[in-house]
């Protein structure tokens, strides 16, 4: 079975559960940005762990397949249109042969995925079938008229009901990602501190800690940037290059931090702040322009068990 991609809106591009094991070489992992609606749209339609899916920047997506195929959509608050049938994001439904799905502007968020049964089977590239943003490695983002193979339908996968032209049958709900950030409010994230929190002064932490944060345009898969109270250094000169994570928050010269999200690089000679924690870098990868942002600190909160 292949898809045919028809439109692409901004950006669409491929992940898997990312590029594991090249660090030593240069390599970073990549993967999704939201790795929980990732992870829900794989599970919706029966797919293995790390099976590649579509994600979609801001909607616009359209596609048709040349095979009855069962699709699932999560992440950014968005509805995909099989044909005229709206399908809520978090339920995997039957799509006939030739049958648009398009992947609406989302009401919330920013990152929407788009899985398939029996995932996307591009040929891996060491290892993976994620597209790198910052490293120019793996597939490059789709254009209209693309076709990608779709893999074999997963162990116990149900099809179409025998000579059904089925566009919009249910099969199953229950949307599990990190969630899309809300439209307006405040979108609070957790960190720890560090591991160069020394070389900001204290009343430069506490700033860090209450201010509220905005999201920049130019925020992407690399990294999101934020605008507010400068952060300035404590110390002179820069740090030599070091080991970053996704998730760290790097201060450069100007002040104003920058959260790595799943391009990020391996490394960076701006220290790091602090580090939000992993469920929250999902909430964060939807976050859109003018988002206010705030961290606090992990033990201002009961963490879950």
């Amino acid at each position: 079975m292949r898809m045919t991609v028809v439109r692409t809106g901004p950006r669409v591009v491929l992940k898997d559960a990312g590029r594991l094991g090249y660090a030593e070489y240069g390599v970073a992992p990549s993967g999704p940005v939201d790795r929980a609606a990732y992870t829900a749209a794989n599970r919706l339609v029966g797919n293995r762990a790390g099976a590649a899916v579509l994600e979609c920047l801001l909607g616009g997506l359209v596609v048709r397949f040349d095979a009855p195929a069962v699709v699932a959509l999560t992440g950014a608050d968005a509805t995909l249109l099989v044909g005229v049938t709206e399908v809520p994001a978090g339920v995997a439904v039957e799509v006939a042969p030739d049958v648009p799905v398009e992947v609406t502007t989302p009401r919330a968020g920013v990152r929407s995925y788009v899985a398939v049964a029996g995932g996307i089977a591009v040929p891996p590239v060491l290892g993976s079938r994620s597209t790198d943003a910052l490293g120019g490695i793996g597939p490059p983002a789709l254009r209209p008229g693309d076709t990608l193979p779709i893999g074999p339908a997963p162990a116990g996968h149900r099809g179409p009901a025998p000579g059904g032209q089925l566009s919009g049958g249910l099969l199953s709900g229950g949307l599990l990602s990190g969630g899309p950030a809300p439209g307006d409010g405040v979108l609070v994230v957790t960190v720890d501190l560090g591991p160069r929190n020394d070389w900001f002064a204290p009343r430069t932490i506490a700033t860090f800690l209450t201010a509220g944060y905005t999201v920049a345009p130019a925020s992407d898969s690399v990294g999101v940037r934020l605008s507010g109270p400068p952060l300035p250094r404590s110390r002179e000169g820069e740090l030599p290059s070091e080991g970053v994570v996704r998730g760290a928050v790097q201060v450069p010269p100007d002040g104003q931090p920058i959260v790595f999200a799943a391009d990020h690089p391996l490394t960076g000679g701006y220290p790091v702040i602090a580090v939000v924690h992993p469920r929250d870098t999902d909430r964060l990868g939807q976050a859109r322009p003018g988002q206010t942002v705030r961290f606090a600190l992990a033990t201002d909160f009961l963490e879950d068990p």
